[in-house]
């Protein structure tokens, strides 16, 4: 089987799990948990934060972040294919109360003149405009990369109607991989920011939200209250620290992988993608006919060995990862092509 439904399908290499049998631990809840402890600082320091919290997952920093940045009725404005929209299960209402309010980007990115013209005025009858959410890369955006400087004009309109900025930056190194700008080089434009670990890095569990002293004071008071607590999470943390030191700058192979799939799925009829638009580690791409990528997808597994998911009627998605080296993606795509073909 070769596994291209998603990045969060890696699974730890022997050498990580050595790193994770051999990790110093303590209770992480009383600060006490030195390998936990060093990972917050690597991740406050790469992304040119006060602090960092270490948390079992990417959704997890997302509705944490914005149950300390909202009071219920605030409004969050982000693309309207955002994770937090539509893979939280209505976090952001559930929990914080907040009212999104999704913009129309190009790909899951939007404009700072899209963002100017969402932001209502301040009046009693309406949400209170609290939070402007950024996702770089994009997922459903087909991993799109933000440019910088559409990140610091956002953020720049943002800041003058006096909004927060928050950043879901689960395969945020991936575009770093793809842009060559830096991860602190992005954050500068962000109050909150936060990185998984379970995706392209390759480790098991685990993410890292970073921001203020201030801020991260109130994320360990909510991370208490919704069950975060891990005590001995050394464990899991040594796996996100190896991961930093081992698996960040091979992500460029997931990104040149995805677009080498993306080539050879694109050379086929019963397929509807430019590749051009493939930027990281993520192919989104359609049945030229309009067929049912579901069926397609089972039969994929079923006949071809070959794992990718269906996203929509007709539009499936295949993610590049360390667990598939050149040789298995393309022949992930190959297979798909002759089946298509068939």
């Amino acid at each position: 089987m070769i596994n291209l439904y998603s990045d969060t399908q890696t699974k730890p290499s022997a050498a990580m799990r050595q790193a994770m049998a051999e990790a110093e631990v303590g209770d992480e809840q009383r600060g006490e948990d030195p390998t936990v402890n060093a990972l917050n600082a690597r991740v406050a320091a790469l992304l040119g934060k006060e602090e960092a919290v270490f948390l079992p997952s990417g959704t997890m920093c997302n509705e944490i972040a914005l149950l300390v940045h909202c009071r219920p009725g605030d409004e969050i404005l982000c693309d309207r294919t955002s994770h937090i929209v539509n893979y939280e299960a209505g976090g952001p209402a559930a929990l914080a109360g907040a009212v999104m309010t999704s913009l129309d980007g190009d790909r899951g990115i939007y404009s700072a003149e899209q963002l100017k013209a969402a932001i209502r005025p301040v009046h009693r009858y309406g949400p209170r405009p609290r939070v402007v959410e950024i996702e770089n890369t994009a997922n459903m955006g087909g991993g799109t990369v933000w440019p910088l400087e559409t990140v610091a004009a956002v953020a720049e309109t943002a800041r003058d109607a006096g909004l927060i900025v928050h950043m879901d930056g689960a395969r945020l190194l991936n575009a770093v991989a793809a842009s060559g700008v830096s991860a602190k080089e992005y954050a500068a434009h962000t109050d909150t920011v936060w990185i998984d670990f379970s995706k392209g890095l390759g480790a098991p569990v685990g993410a890292a939200l970073a921001g203020s002293a201030e801020f991260i004071h109130e994320v360990w008071r909510w991370k208490q209250r919704i069950g975060g607590a891990m005590r001995q999470a050394g464990v899991i943390a040594a796996a996100a620290l190896y991961a930093l030191d081992h698996n960040q700058d091979r992500l460029a192979e997931d990104n040149a992988n995805a677009r080498a799939f993306a080539d050879i799925v694109a050379s086929s009829p019963a397929f509807a993608i430019d590749p051009t638009t493939v930027e990281s580690n993520i192919v989104i791409f359609d049945l030229a006919d309009g067929g049912d990528a579901a069926a397609l997808s089972a039969r994929a597994e079923a006949e071809a060995g070959v794992r990718v998911g269906a996203i929509g009627p007709s539009t499936l998605r295949a993610v590049t990862h360390l667990d598939v080296d050149a040789n298995g993606v393309g022949t992930a795509a190959r297979r798909l092509v002759e089946l298509a073909a068939g």
